[in-house]
C-alpha cells in the first residue's frame, strides 16, 4: 500500500516565559491504510484520532517540546498505546507542560524510524529549542521541520531555551544540504521547499530573529 502524508490543523495556545498566544498547528500523519505515525500531537487528541481513521498508531514523534506541539500527546498515547518520542535535550520544556508524565523513548540524531516501509531520518536541529529535531523522508522528498524552518525563515529564537546562531547553523548544516526539491512541511503555516529557502540564508542572518 502506498505511503501518504495526511495534514490536520488544530488550534490552541502556546505559552512560554509568562505569555500566551493563540496558535494554529500543523499535525502530520505519515503512513498507509493500516498504520501510521503522528508528528506533533497538538491540542486535540480526538481530532487526531479521527484523522487516523482506525489505523494503528505506531508512534507519536515530537519535533520539540513547546506546549503547543505536545499538549495532546499523553492523551493520544493513552487512547492508542503508541509511544511518545522526544529528544532528551527538551525534557525541561516537556516537564513544564507534563510534570507528571514522561516521554517513552529518546530520539537521537541519525536514528531511522520506519513506518509502512518508509524511513524517516532524525536530524537534531537545535536552536528553536535544545532538543528540536527534523524528520527527513527521502522516499517522500519531504522533511518535517517542526518550528526549525518555515516559509520565509527560521523559527523564533527570542524566548527561553532558544538561540539564533544555533538555529542558523542547524538550518545551514542539516537542512539546506538536502536536495533543493525537498518539500518542507512545517509546524505552522504553509509548506515550502529547501530550494525556495536556501537563497535567503544571508538575509536571515542580517535580519536576525
Amino acid at each position: 500500500m502506498a505511503v501518504r502524508v495526511d495534514h490536520l490543523v488544530t488550534s490552541g495556545t502556546f505559552s512560554l516565559d509568562g505569555g500566551t498566544w493563540d496558535v494554529d498547528n500543523n499535525v502530520w500523519i505519515v503512513g498507509d491504510d493500516d498504520e501510521a505515525i503522528v508528528i506533533d500531537a497538538s491540542h486535540d487528541a480526538e481530532a487526531i484520532l479521527a484523522a487516523l481513521g482506525g489505523r494503528t498508531l505506531r508512534a507519536i514523534i515530537c519535533t520539540h517540546a513547546h506546549n503547543d506541539h505536545i499538549d495532546a500527546a499523553p492523551a493520544l498515547a493513552n487512547r492508542t498505546g503508541a509511544r511518545i518520542h522526544l529528544h532528551p535535550a527538551d525534557l525541561p520544556l516537556w516537564q513544564q507542560t507534563h510534570p507528571d508524565t514522561a516521554p517513552d523513548t529518546e530520539l537521537a540524531d541519525g536514528q531511522v524510524l520506519t513506518i509502512a516501509g518508509t524511513d524517516l531520518h532524525v536530524l537534531h536541529t537545535p536552536g528553536h529549542a535544545p532538543g528540536a529535531v527534523c524528520l527527513y523522508a527521502p522516499d517522500l522528498r519531504t522533511v518535517f521541520t517542526g518550528d526549525t524552518l518555515f516559509q520565509g525563515g527560521p523559527g523564533a529564537t527570542g524566548r527561553s531555551f532558544s538561540d539564533f546562531p544555533t538555529i542558523v547553523d542547524s538550518i545551514r548544516e542539516r537542512l539546506l544540504t538536502l536536495p533543493p526539491q525537498t518539500q518542507v512541511r512545517t509546524g505552522h503555516g504553509d509548506a515550502t521547499t529547501i530550494g525556495d529557502e536556501a537563497p535567503h540564508l544571508e538575509e536571515w542572518i542580517k535580519r536576525g530573529h
